[in-house]
């Protein structure tokens, strides 16, 4: 079967995959309806669109933390990337190296950074979470930065992991033929088997639990690389993640796998680009399946997004070659969608491009 859109690859996914894999990517936190809400809340945007504005030239180039990418769709840090495919991280990092965009690794990769560093020149972001002791945080952090990463995305939304029930009923736990490999050489890289989530188990006895602003400053003392704040949800947080030096936000709900009954992320977004006033640029990731989503986002505000569960899934359908194409149709998704609201680059993108359900009727400015 042909696949046209990012969302098919998930039915192979399933079908490839483990139930215990492929539930551990596609879940989310108890009653998931925070999970359906990060795709259904898009569909109550809609477009505004210019007609008649000269599309035969569309650059959807941008710079991030000022590296110059080709697209605002970047790849999220997603865990244990070789459960969907043996190549896992490697292939995830050449596919967003040809499409010349960003990949984030997660801490908790199969692959480490020096492997993924291998695969060849790239942007890379590097995802951190902190564990209770400081010393293993500082020694990856500083392993990042040799390998030639750009910038830590601080995981801000997990002191505790979320209550993923199909984790729970699966007893899921990380294969035995891989290792969380940033972690191998300090004794950290293995998950027990509990009659828990072993993931859920992992957390408790590694992550701090009284992680706090303090610690985002304490990390810009042992590292000069620019920080993301990913977890925020409100302007009240984004007020302070820019004062404790955050360089950029990310607007998560950790793909709805922690506490269940927060808003989609999209419908977040406006309220902290508003709080944070263009002294940092905001992004987001959850739920975007389509060029239309990527769009959405950009005229509430982002200055970009990026993608998770489509990369595992795809990669567990195609490996490399499905990273690939989803980049691809994305890209090519948001070009098509720019060029028939009538915008020829990203900053011609704005709020009157999109009506939203939670707008007051709007006064059409008269030309």
């Amino acid at each position: 079967m042909e696949i046209t859109n990012v969302t098919e690859y998930e039915a192979i996914a399933k079908e490839k995959l483990p139930k215990m894999v492929y539930d551990y990517y596609a879940s989310g936190a108890e009653d998931q309806w925070t999970l359906k809400e990060n795709r259904n809340a898009f569909s109550r945007i809609l477009f505004r669109p210019r007609i008649l504005v000269d599309v035969s030239k569309i650059d959807m180039t941008t710079t991030v933390l000022g590296f110059k990418i080709s697209m605002p769709i970047m790849i999220a840090p997603t865990a244990m990337q070789k459960m969907a495919h043996p190549e896992g991280e490697y292939a995830t990092a050449r596919a967003a190296s040809a499409a010349g965009t960003i990949m984030t690794l997660s801490s908790w990769a199969t692959s480490s950074v020096e492997e993924v560093a291998s695969t060849g020149p790239g942007i890379r972001f590097f995802q951190l979470y902190v564990y209770k002791d400081r010393n293993v945080v500082a020694q990856l952090v500083r392993r990042a930065e040799r390998a030639g990463f750009k910038a830590i995305a601080l995981t801000v939304d997990t002191p505790r992991l979320g209550r993923r029930e199909a984790d729970i009923k699966n007893r899921f736990t990380l294969p035995p033929f891989l290792t969380l490999k940033n972690f191998e050489g300090l004794d950290l890289g293995k998950m027990d088997k509990t009659d828990d989530s072993g993931l859920a188990s992992y957390v408790a006895g590694q992550v701090d639990q009284s992680l706090s602003w303090e610690d985002v400053k304490w990390l810009q003392t042992i590292t000069s690389l620019p920080i993301l704040v990913k977890g925020v949800l409100t302007a009240e947080d984004t007020r302070l993640a820019i004062q404790a030096g955050a360089a950029g936000i990310i607007v998560s709900n950790h793909g709805a796998r922690q506490l269940d009954f927060v808003p989609a992320t999209i419908m977040a977004l406006e309220e902290v680009v508003k709080a944070a006033q263009g002294r940092v640029p905001v992004f987001l990731d959850g739920g975007v399946r389509r060029g239309t989503d990527v769009f959405k986002a950009l005229a509430l505000g982002a200055s970009g997004i990026f993608i998770g569960r489509p990369v595992v899934f795809s990669l567990a359908a195609e490996g490399e070659a499905g990273v690939r194409k989803v980049l691809q149709m994305l890209r090519d998704e948001f070009e098509l969608t720019m060029a028939l609201n009538g915008c020829r680059s990203l900053k011609e993108i704005t709020r009157n491009h999109i009506v939203t359900d939670w707008d007051q009727p709007r006064v059409v400015p008269r030309l």
